[in-house]
């Protein structure tokens, strides 16, 4: 039976053991080998429903489907059956090697079950035919009566029978960085799930026996894995791409149509117009985008790994220098996952190292070596230096405190750690500087009060409390731990990291938002977000989420910075809402509780170092869990989509404006205005000119905001520049009939060398905001596109001239066709300020949307 059809124990830590041992049917004293196998027949292996993989095949297939890769495919077919064999096959070529780059390079992404495995433990220890031993963890069921030790993974959601001195590290799932106190015993509300362990958590301290209620997908760590085989829509870039495909073909089938049809009624030849529209429409394919595309997207992941950063999936370049919202989990990005002692507090609330030396000896010499106990060693770390240990009683969950007695020369004191509603009870005094007063309720209030303000603050606090031991050593006894002298505080925090602040700051200088989503409290999160720089005044909590409906939380989202004790599904409802207000959103995580919010995301990013399930969900993972590392990425995230945009721009000018051009003269002229070898020659040269693309510089400005696809303002720039170049194209046409008297072949070699001239040199105009001299193009540009030009400008003077019909024409001819194209390139430069100009639609903080390179 699958395991769709064996739903798991819904809020299984409502249950007592036996209620839970009822409804799966079994005792509490393990299961027979028969009895495991009927139920892995039944409930499936323990292991996580496959991701959802798309082979080659048909990741090919969708590429090729794409609408720029089809009309790149029929021109390329068209080409080589009308006798453009050579042409027809570097489109071809071109194609091919995009889709096969492109693919290959996200055919990692399909290792994602591999990496789930690698997250969770290998071996588990259960009790079968009456004796516990060591099985796969893929053949845990539902019923196995388990034993989890410190150091241990947790393999399955299980509920406790019995523990001793146990705790769990849940940060993965919830994003709490301290240990979890697990015991069996009923809960005390619906929401506590203290004698619950849950797939995929670490046994910090003790050991416990609990019974499997749920495995596999069932288990809360399958279920935020479960995200992974959901198939992931398009992301901003693709639709973006897609959008622009979808102009060009509309473009390219009007074109062609129009002028078969005007030169068909005119009386032309059907085959010569028939051939000339299919070199239109290759001349306005831009053939060389997806190649342009894939090779600075490539050569931007090459780039971002010296910085730290591994892309799993290209086209997450853009996506990340896209991106206005960065959404992140709270532990181990902004803070550092270790805890620290941030505060070591006298009785009367003031600073005093006391505490935290009596706290940092009883951690050395009878700790439990969880979090809180390191902390402590390392804030005081010679505290313990000479002393010994003469007796000590472990720490007790139920009580919540333990005791040791230390020793040095005739020095004896007992010292008492725990929390501090169980100790402050036993205390009859306190500590005031050097002397000791009675301690009323009054005093005990005020230290109540002290927590209190601690917590309110994000710190979690121990107490501390001492008694002067005059017998001989020996072991504690319960009856020992009275009448004690009160210490003070130890208070602890996940403090942030260093960097967190100022790469806040440079993220918002850089038009990126950044919002906490955590499943701490979310009192805890506030200071945090106080800390490091961000707006706080409230913070949202899963449980005011909840009540939100999905139009509801995309208002309240636009407002709030900070959100605690999130659900993993809360998280990528945030994420959508956000998405849903036009952002493009990020989300940084690396605990199981973050996979749905990484899938949902725009950008998906992930740290070196986070769970299977984190890295496989990522579209980009971080080998340096900072934010400047982010920062880093976003900025060539922007570079390399501005080079991505300088070859569209250039397509949408002259490249464009000379296709409509010669359409337009095609339709009056009594001959064709250039024949389809030459077009397609110009095509070639032209698109050699800017190989040199991927590899040219772009200014500071256009990195400074975030970078998107702005079809209006494609076609605003189209609308100026196109028309340009076709007003110039005219008046060579004007030149050549009227003035000169041109040829046919004069006509069209001299309109070959205007058209070249202008589309190559051009270039250099529109690839900058600025003037051109003030940002001067990358060498590897300028190479190939003077490289492209000279040949253009010297096959006429050629022998291999007269193969593509070109003629030598006059020397005044060759004078007033440079004086036109100085003439264009100066007016190109006048107007590309107002064909750039921004549009009303901004990003955050006025910012446009897409800045230019």
């Amino acid at each position: 039976m699958s395991t769709d059809s064996t739903p798991g124990l819904h809020r299984f830590w409502r249950l007592s053991p036996s209620q839970a041992s009822e409804a799966l049917g079994c005792g509490l004293d393990g299961l027979t080998e028969a009895d495991a196998e009927r139920r892995l027949q039944r409930y499936g292996h323990n292991a996580d429903s496959p991701s959802h993989v798309v082979g080659p095949l048909r990741a090919v297939l969708r590429r090729l489907l794409e609408p720029l890769s089809l009309i790149l495919l029929v021109a390329g077919i068209i080409s080589m059956v009308t006798g453009d064999e050579i042409g027809g096959a570097i489109i071809v070529l071109i194609l091919t090697l995009s889709i096969g780059l492109d693919t290959v390079q996200e055919g990692h992404a399909v290792k994602a079950a591999e990496e789930l495995r690698r997250s969770v433990a290998l071996k588990a220890e259960v009790k079968r035919d009456g004796a516990y031993r060591e099985i796969d963890v893929d053949a845990v069921v539902p019923g196995d009566l388990l034993r989890v030790r410190a150091g241990d993974i947790v393999p399955a959601d299980a509920l406790i029978i019995e523990s001793k001195a146990f705790t769990a590290g849940e940060a993965a799932l919830t994003g709490e960085p301290y240990p979890v106190t697990k015991q069996a015993s009923l809960p005390s509300d619906e929401n506590d799930t203290s004698n619950a362990l849950f797939r995929g958590s670490v046994a910090q301290t003790g050991e416990a026996v609990a019974i499997v209620v749920n495995t596999g997908p069932n288990t809360m760590f399958g279920a935020a894995a479960s995200a992974l085989a959901e198939t992931q829509g398009r992301t901003p870039f693709e639709r973006d791409l897609h959008e622009f495909g979808l102009v060009i073909a509309r473009l390219t089938l009007a074109l062609v149509v129009i002028v078969l049809a005007v030169r068909v009624v005119f009386g032309r030849p059907v085959l010569d117009s028939l051939l000339f529209s299919v070199a239109l429409a290759v001349g306005l394919t831009p053939e060389l985008l997806p190649m342009i595309t894939t090779v600075t997207l490539s050569r931007g992941a090459l780039r971002m790994a010296k910085r730290k950063v591994i892309v799993k999936r290209l086209a997450a370049i853009h996506d990340l220098g896209a991106m206005s919202v960065l959404c992140t989990d709270k532990t181990g990005t902004l803070t550092s996952a270790e805890i620290t002692l941030a505060r070591s507090v006298a009785p009367d609330g003031s600073d005093a190292s006391r505490p935290g030396e009596l706290g940092a000896i009883a951690a050395t010499l009878g700790g439990d070596r969880g979090s809180l106990d390191t902390a402590l060693m390392a804030g005081a770390a010679q505290a313990a230096a000479g002393w010994s240990l003469g007796g000590q009683q472990a720490f007790d969950f139920s009580r919540r405190l333990g005791s040791v007695l230390a020793m040095r020369g005739a020095d004896q004191i007992l010292i008492v750690k725990g929390a501090p509603e169980a100790v402050i009870v036993l205390c009859t005094q306190q500590r005031r500087g050097e002397t000791i007063e009675p301690m009323d309720e009054t005093a005990h209030a005020a230290v109540r009060e002290h927590v209190r303000v601690l917590a309110s603050e994000g710190l979690r606090t121990v107490a501390i409390a001492s008694k002067p031991w005059s017998g001989a050593p020996r072991e504690i006894e319960t009856d020992d731990e009275q009448e004690l002298i009160f210490e003070g505080l130890c208070a602890f925090a996940d403090p942030p990291k260093p960097t967190a602040a100022a790469a806040i700051a440079q993220l918002a200088r850089a038009g990126i938002a950044l919002k906490i989503l955590s499943g701490d409290d979310p009192v805890v999160v506030k200071r945090l977000a106080g800390l490091v720089g961000l707006k706080a005044d409230r913070v949202l909590s899963g449980s005011d989420i909840a009540e939100l409906s999905d139009d509801a939380l995309a208002v309240q989202v636009r407002s709030a910075d900070a959100f605690g004790r999130l659900a993993p599904d809360q998280k990528s409802r945030i994420v959508k809402a956000l998405q849903a207000s036009g952002e493009v959103v990020g989300f940084l995580g690396d605990g199981i509780n973050d996979a749905p919010a990484l899938k949902a995301a725009d950008i998906g990013l992930s740290v070196d170092g986070a769970t299977g399930v984190a890295q496989s969900a990522a579209d980009i993972i971080l080998l340096a869990s900072d934010l400047d590392v982010v920062a880093d990425g976003v900025e060539e995230g922007r570079r390399t989509f501005a080079n991505i945009l300088k070859y569209v721009r250039m397509g949408a000018s002259s490249n464009v404006g000379n296709m409509l051009s010669m359409a337009a003269a095609s339709m009056v002229l009594p001959f064709l205005p250039m024949l389809p070898t030459q077009i397609l020659l110009n095509n070639l040269l032209y698109d050699l000119s800017e190989l040199g693309i991927p590899f040219d510089r772009v200014s500071p400005q256009a990195t400074a905001r975030p970078q998107r696809w702005d079809m209006k303002r494609l076609m605003r720039f189209a609308a100026i520049m196109g028309p340009l170049s076709s007003v110039f194209d005219f008046l060579t046409f004007g030149a050549l009939l009227y003035l000169f008297h041109a040829t046919p072949d004069e006509f069209r070699t001299a309109w070959f060398l205007e058209s070249m001239a202008t589309q190559i040199l051009v270039i250099f105009i529109i690839r900058t905001n600025a003037r051109p001299w003030s940002n001067r193009a990358d060498p590897m540009l300028t190479a190939s596109s003077l490289v492209a030009l000279v040949v253009a400008l010297g096959l006429p003077f050629t022998p291999a001239g007269a193969w593509f019909g070109f003629v030598v024409p006059p020397v005044i001819v060759l004078a007033t066709i440079a004086a036109l194209v100085v003439a264009y390139l100066v007016c190109a430069e006048g107007l590309k300020s107002l064909a750039v100009r921004s549009g009303r639609r901004t990003q955050r903080g006025g910012a446009p949307h897409n800045a230019g390179p």
